[in-house]
């Protein structure tokens, strides 16, 4: 099991190495990633993505410690932590940014304050909705 002092709830859910998962995930607990992830992965939780772990799609999450590859877009409300074998291609949007050395980032940079950043996702839900209601 994943050690707690990593993350936020007393659930995770591990997706492991031998793991590839094609779709969306929308959960409110914390993740570890380990394996293979082609889809967007939607979280109140912390999300941790191990040295083996690989998404290709939209992360968003609360806080999340990455030392894997991500291709796509990252949304985190509080602390992004790219660690040293972490390869990022795409777009981040984040409160906070921790980059250790060696970390491969070829990416879009945009910091925001959490608040700014939970107004964004209000305004997109309002969107969402007014779009379902047409």
């Amino acid at each position: 099991m994943a050690d707690s002092k990593f993350f936020s709830s007393p659930s995770v859910d591990v997706i492991e190495k031998s793991t590839k998962i094609i779709g969306d995930i929308f959960s409110k607990a914390d993740f570890r990633i380990d394996g293979e992830v082609e889809g967007n992965i939607t979280t109140s939780g912390k999300v941790v993505v191990g040295n083996n772990g690989k998404i290709s799609g939209k992360l968003s999450c609360s806080n999340a410690d990455i030392s894997g590859n991500i291709s796509g877009i990252i949304e985190i409300s509080e602390t992004l932590s790219l660690m040293s074998d972490s390869y990022i291609q795409g777009e981040i949007i984040t409160g906070k940014l921790s980059v250790e050395e060696g970390a491969q980032v070829d990416a879009t940079i945009a910091m925001k304050s959490a608040k700014k950043l939970k107004a964004l996702d209000t305004q997109q839900e309002n969107n969402s909705q007014s779009e379902k209601t047409a």
